[in-house]
């Protein structure tokens, strides 16, 4: 009875504690119901298909849509939020980024910027990707982890941006693109994380380094750039037994690889490797077409970053070298490009955003239509098509019963004039809106 009388007096003294600690709390209340919404708009447009839905209503609950048709039964306990004479369409997805990261001054961003500096300005090139209309994005590549950091937060709710798969640290060549070249031997970056992987077996532990730390895919320079100081914008960097470890290890662990290449040496190399896509690729020759054709590989041309470095690299203090060779790419992108759409080759929406400002990702689609393809054609490059790249084609890149209820709206048909899709007037992600310039929500 003693001992009995002795735990009572304990539990009393301890007893607010305990209670503020939840631990002696009853069971946890229900969790509040997600709100059901219903989007209505004059048009809905199934890029999958390329049919208009008119009279269109998009039935929410939490983050997933539950349904999608024509004059569909709105639920008596749905919030409504009308849009009127507006067009809406999936969420877009941008293949090619690099959201930690923003072109300023050439020198100044090489020397005198921090890890820190990247990292505390990222959150702002997500929220504006984001707030651009691009739900979901592959980040091909950042310094330090920063774009794993940067999509966990964003995946804990701590910040709004899209939703990520990121590449984090390149894998170069000594020498290669992703190397300082051009500068004085003695220089050095210390205490920095590198990409710099040479032979096979470097080539495999980079790879295992980059999952170990939260790559969702490898990025693999196989051959030359723009912006770095090689003699070359197209020469390849990596050998094809290099480029095949880098596959062949990245499928060990179940990641697929994105080939930066411009020449076509490196693009067949790539290819051949069994990588997933192909990045910027302006000199593909009928080889690689034939084999991007064959292997199923995607390519993703960025014509917008072409044409801004051409349009502002100076002011940006570009070396006259690299304004040069993006000089003599942008003569060859065009047929190579076209060639290959003619060819029944895959393409899918990236733009290289960082290199640019952030936020202007759909300032690409005008430039597309003009290399030749549809209006239809473009917008599938940033759903459907980028969707399959990123094996999420179960969830974004297509508004229907299941899948995230990413969406936008826009004034006006898309398939008429794609600049409106520079400037949606209504954003969602996952149930929740980033935008609402339209007016129709209550």
């Amino acid at each position: 009875m003693a001992d009995q009388a002795r735990l009572a007096r304990h539990f009393r003294r301890l007893g607010p504690a305990l209670l503020a600690a939840g631990f002696l709390a009853g069971p946890p209340a229900p969790e509040a119901r997600a709100e059901v919404l219903a989007v209505r708009a004059a048009h809905l447009l199934d890029p999958a298909t390329g049919q208009r839905v008119d009279d269109a209503v998009v039935l929410i609950d939490g983050e997933r849509v539950t349904g999608v048709g024509s004059k569909l039964s709105v639920p008596a306990d749905a919030r409504v939020i009308d849009f009127g004479e507006t067009t809406i369409l999936p969420g877009l997805i941008d293949v090619h980024t690099h959201l930690s990261s923003q072109s300023g001054n050439y020198y100044e961003d090489l020397f005198r910027l921090s890890p820190i500096d990247a990292a505390v300005r990222a959150h702002l090139f997500a929220r504006r990707t984001l707030e651009a209309g691009f739900t979901s994005v592959r980040d091909v590549g950042g310094s330090e982890l920063i774009d794993v950091a940067l999509r966990n937060a964003i995946d804990q709710g701590l910040i709004p941006g899209p939703r990520m798969m990121v590449a984090t640290l390149p894998l170069s060549a000594t020498g290669g693109h992703g190397d300082l070249n051009g500068f004085s031997p003695h220089l050095r970056f210390e205490g920095s994380l590198g990409g710099i992987a040479d032979g096979v077996d470097e080539v495999r532990k980079a790879v295992r380094r980059d999952v170990k730390y939260g790559a969702d895919l490898i990025k693999v320079l196989a051959g030359a750039g723009v912006l770095s100081e090689e003699e070359s914008a197209g020469a390849p960097q990596y050998t094809q037994a290099e480029l095949d470890a880098a596959v062949e290890e990245a499928a060990m662990w179940g990641r697929k690889v994105a080939a930066h290449a411009h020449g076509a040496e490196a693009i067949k190399r790539a290819i051949k490797a069994g990588v997933a896509s192909v990045e910027h690729a302006g000199l593909v020759d009928e080889g690689g077409v034939r084999l991007a054709k064959q292997h199923g590989t995607f390519l993703v041309p960025d014509i917008y970053t072409d044409v801004y470095i051409l349009e502002h690299g100076a002011e940006h203090g570009l070396p006259a070298r690299i304004i040069e060779k993006e000089r003599e790419l942008r003569k060859a992108q065009d047929v190579n490009w076209r060639r290959a759409a003619a060819g029944g080759v895959k393409f899918a929406f990236g733009t290289d955003a960082g290199v640019y400002p952030h936020g202007q990702n759909a300032r690409q689609f005008r430039y597309l239509v003009e290399l030749g393809f549809t209006p239809l054609q473009a917008i599938q490059m940033a759903t459907v098509n980028a969707a399959a790249l990123l094996g999420r084609s179960d969830r974004v890149g297509r508004l229907l019963k299941g899948h995230y209820a990413d969406l936008i709206a826009v004034a006006g048909d898309p398939l008429a004039d794609m600049r409106v899709l520079e400037s949606p007037s209504f954003v969602m992600k996952g149930g929740a809106i980033v935008v609402d310039r339209s007016g129709g929500c209550p």
